[in-house]
């Protein structure tokens, strides 16, 4: 599944061919995604123009100039792509299109349709029952070390349990948490009331900084992701631990090699002599 990186690459690359730009004619392939499909979608976006793109966690927010704001969700197989005038592929799984006034195409494809689209209106975005109880984004001011443990302090459950929670931390997946906790020295086994004081500290800074040099990369690549303009992620060749079983441990003398878990149905990749 795109996660914060995958999603915030795909917001900015759409960001300056689309925002200022009126939908001249909008195609909706389906009635329904993960969900149904909005009552006369295509019909409601046609003349639109989009006002702004923001992100929430792994959700893109297309504000538009009705006071209407498109929800959209890329799923497992999700993505978003721009084509020219002349590119206008006609591909399996093309579920929705959008022909913007100066000829780009932008084309939705979500081949396993965990994806959704939605609209709701603007005043009312942020009670919607997909955000309303959304944690901070990891890369605003909200989210630091005092945030993290307070949330953290009583809980139980493993640490990187904790970090997939998207009412804890907004955007977090797999890859990233993976990531994250290695570069931390934290075991994704470790119960999350012990993450405080300094740890919790080192463990948000952490995050942030992987989240920034995945986003510098363009995401991670490995299945269906793709960035706006077509091009693939570069992320995954920086990959400390996922998706490594097996290998020597990168960042330490241990002699160690990743190790391989399944945490609530998930792999979990990380070294049992570095992450404590």
């Amino acid at each position: 599944m795109p996660e914060l990186p995958e999603v915030e690459t795909v917001r900015r690359g759409l960001e300056d061919h689309i925002v200022g730009k009126r939908i001249i004619e909008a195609k909706a392939h389906r009635q329904n995604l993960r969900i149904p499909i909005p009552e006369n979608f295509a019909a409601r976006l046609t003349g639109c123009r989009f006002e702004r793109l923001e992100r929430r966690g792994k959700y893109i927010l297309a504000y538009l100039d009705d006071s209407a704001v498109l929800i959209i969700h890329l799923g497992m197989s999700g993505r978003i792509t721009l084509e020219g005038a002349n590119q206008q592929p006609n591909r399996r799984h093309d579920h929705v299109v959008f022909r913007m006034e100066d000829g780009t195409v932008v084309t939705y494809n979500d081949p396993r349709r965990f994806g959704l689209m939605t609209l709701c209106r603007d005043v009312e975005v942020n009670k919607h029952r997909l955000l309303a109880s959304m944690g901070p984004d990891p890369l605003g001011n909200e989210f630091n070390g005092p945030y993290l443990a307070t949330r953290l302090k009583g809980k139980r459950t493993p640490i990187k349990a904790a970090l997939l929670n998207q009412q804890i931390v907004a955007g977090l997946g797999n890859i990233y948490v993976c990531e994250a906790l290695f570069d931390a020295g934290l075991s994704p086994k470790r119960s999350s009331h012990t993450v405080q004081g300094e740890r919790a500290e080192r463990l948000a800074a952490t995050i942030r900084q992987v989240l920034d040099r995945a986003l510098q990369a363009g995401g991670s690549s490995l299945r269906d992701y793709v960035q706006a303009s077509g091009e693939l992620g570069y992320f995954q060749h920086q990959f400390s631990v996922y998706g490594r079983e097996g290998e020597p441990c990168p960042n330490c003398d241990c002699e160690f090699t990743v190790k391989r878990i399944v945490q609530s149905g998930r792999s979990t990749f990380y070294c049992a002599k570095r992450q404590r």
